[in-house]
């Protein structure tokens, strides 16, 4: 075990470059920027390539040129550069090119608050382009986990051959103080998928329906098409019916048939708890607190925080929708994630606290809403 002094956002960079990564294309905007400085430090040395495109659209343009290429790729921005992001996303979703996508969430809509803290962007995180998607998004709740979440992304990214999204908030990302790590040779990387076969039997895209895709990097001698187009087999476009019904399918299934590789989630002192908060990235280290407080007063208070957002660790929300009366729910938001707990939990009972000023959540208003039950 490891112990740095480090900011949120150097840590994905540096978790970045421990677990592979050797290549980053992408556009500065608060507060993302020091994750692209940090790669504009640490790539070269590691004879990877850094690129700090024109805009936002051309970054990740650039970085899924690079993943179609076989490099280890990443891209970093915040809310509206991953609006200017959308279509390429789209492109990576049903092409499937593994590629993980940060947002370090700030205020919006819009410009909006640029330098301030909020979670706004979990909705775009599930639907960040047009057309029937199912992302996969992770949010770590503090700097330790920033590190292992990155890596975690990056493995997701190589498993299931699409983009991922990695979710920080300014809080979490601006953060600075003890991280520990793992060590670098007691990290588990997920390699890339690959057909080893003869090029003629290669078709990347014709996979089990609960399987993703298998693009074998470019230049390899591999024949085959990418398309932002429904596609066959060898990624040459169709329109047939059955085919395009089968492969949107699999781009759910993928994913949904292998849940308990992706869920992850964190329960702090919910054992014997007669009141759950529910709420993930930075605002659980205020509620955390919180629930220390409250257990000092005798009140039984415990955290349930999905790391994995999207898919959401549904089986899980509905054992605590039945297990607990007493749940509040608290985000940096007017309730994005909690229309998902309601879905889950079939339930709209729950006591809310959201806030979206771009100011933190603290251990004290979290307190103030425990103590209402």
């Amino acid at each position: 075990m490891r112990e740095v002094i480090s900011t949120g956002n150097a840590l994905v960079a540096k978790a970045a470059i421990e677990c592979g990564c050797n290549f980053f294309g992408g556009y500065p905007i608060t507060p993302s920027s020091e994750i692209a400085h940090e790669m504009s430090v640490l790539l070269p040395k590691q004879r990877g390539t850094f690129i700090q495109m024109e805009d936002e659209i051309s970054g990740i343009s650039v970085a899924l040129g690079a993943a179609m290429s076989g490099a280890k790729a990443m891209t970093a921005s915040s809310g509206p550069g991953i609006s200017l992001k959308s279509e390429q996303i789209g492109l990576g979703f049903i092409a499937e090119i593994p590629l993980v996508i940060v947002n370090v969430m700030r205020g919006g809509p819009s410009t909006g608050l640029p330098t301030r803290v909020a979670q706004g962007d979990i909705l775009q995180a599930k639907s960040p382009s047009h057309g029937d998607i199912c992302s996969l998004a992770v949010a770590p709740g503090n700097i330790s986990e920033i590190y292992t979440e990155t890596i975690r992304a990056f493995n997701l990214a190589n498993r299931f051959s699409t983009p991922v999204f990695l979710l920080l908030d300014e809080t979490i990302g601006h953060m600075q103080g003890k991280a520990f790590l793992p060590e670098v040779s007691e990290l588990k990387i997920e390699p890339r998928r690959e057909f080893k076969g003869d090029p003629k039997d290669y078709k990347p895209y014709e996979a089990k329906e609960d399987e993703p895709a298998t693009l074998n990097p470019f230049f390899k001698g591999y024949r085959y098409h990418i398309t932002g187009l429904h596609h066959g087999p060898t990624g040459f476009p169709t329109e047939d019916g059955a085919m395009v019904d089968y492969n949107i399918k699999r781009l759910f299934n993928k994913f949904h048939a292998h849940l308990d590789e992706i869920d992850n989630y964190e329960e702090y002192k919910l054992d014997d708890a007669d009141i759950c908060v529910i709420c993930y990235g930075s605002v659980s280290l205020a509620a955390k607190e919180a629930i220390n407080k409250a257990r000092e007063a005798g009140i039984k208070v415990g955290l349930f925080r999905p790391i994995t957002l999207w898919p959401s660790p549904e089986k899980k929300l509905k054992e605590i929708g039945k297990k607990f009366k007493n749940i509040l729910v608290a985000e940096l938001n007017m309730g994005q994630y909690y229309s998902e707990i309601v879905r889950c939990t079939l339930r709209d009972d729950m006591k809310t606290l959201f806030k979206a000023n771009g100011r933190p959540l603290s251990p004290s208003e979290i307190l103030a809403k425990i103590k209402e039950f």
